[in-house]
């Protein structure tokens, strides 16, 4: 759950002066350890003035980075929480902001929370002062656009169906991916969950299983209320997600619980491939 309203007030005119010490990035503070330097700002430019304040306050963000809802979403958001440990202060670039919060806030949204007011991307500097800048053109087209997931209403999970419906739904879909799924139990109270992924087969495209991984692991982050749905106990559970890509959105139509006694997902996946679809 991202627990960000009410507490991200940051003080208007924050002086980033001599009041400023270098301290540790400790491990308790998993978003941005180990991210390419070990020393950062306290007070940080979010007022922060204490390091318990800062791993609380940092952890309700650890989840949107897990969801990769943009490349920069994890520096963006440690310049904020444990800026590096220069002479001066580098905030991160109005733009980055803009392009942080444009593909990021409707992830947030998706868990009930707006952006929150102390990042309205105003306060930061524009791009011809030293700044943090965003992702190039050049790297965006070096990088290739994966689908991506987006936040969707949860499917209905089916346990009662033959093996023939299951091959019908593979027809007229893009992938299916076995995912095995338990509750991990959390500090801050905050869900968190194993989520194993397999990938049972690829209908079309030319989407590679690691990326077809990582993309569902997004599709369950950002989809949580779903997650929850399918994690009622911390007893695994094991579930075929089976859905379509649609102008590069990644999104879930089927979700059939895996029962052991049932055999009739496995004979699905066994007879797909030597399956005619009409």
């Amino acid at each position: 759950v991202f627990a960000v309203n009410g507490f991200l007030s940051v003080a208007t005119g924050f002086d980033i002066g001599l009041s400023t010490k270098c301290v540790m990035i400790p491990k308790e503070m998993g978003m941005c350890y180990k991210t390419g330097y070990s020393e950062m700002r306290l007070p940080n430019l979010m007022g922060h003035t204490s390091m318990a304040e800062v791993i609380l306050k940092s952890t309700t963000w650890q989840h949107l980075v897990q969801t990769d809802c943009h490349p920069q979403v994890r520096m963006f958001l440690c310049s904020l929480f444990a800026p590096i440990c220069l002479d001066t202060f580098i905030h991160p670039c109005r733009s980055m902001c803009v392009a942080v919060r444009d593909s990021c806030a409707p992830v947030l949204l998706c868990h009930g929370h707006s952006w929150p007011d102390s990042m309205d991307c105003d306060r930061f500097p524009g791009d011809e002062d030293t700044c943090l800048a965003s992702v190039t053109k050049e790297y965006k087209h070096m990088h290739k656009a994966l689908p991506k997931p987006a936040c969707q209403t949860c499917p209905a999970v089916e346990e009662f169906f033959t093996h023939k419906r299951v091959l019908e739904v593979f027809c007229d879909s893009n992938f299916a991916v076995k995912v095995k799924l338990s509750k991990r139990r959390a500090v801050f109270d905050d869900q968190e969950y194993n989520i194993e992924c397999q990938v049972e087969f690829i209908t079309q495209g030319s989407l590679l299983p690691y990326e077809t991984q990582s993309m569902i692991q997004q599709w369950l982050l950002i989809n949580e209320k779903c997650t929850q749905r399918m994690t009622p106990t911390h007893r695994p559970m094991v579930y075929l997600l089976v859905g379509n890509i649609e102008k590069g959105i990644i999104l879930v139509n089927q979700v059939y619980l895996w029962q052991r006694k049932d055999s009739q997902l496995t004979l699905a996946t066994q007879k797909w491939r030597y399956h005619r679809c009409l």
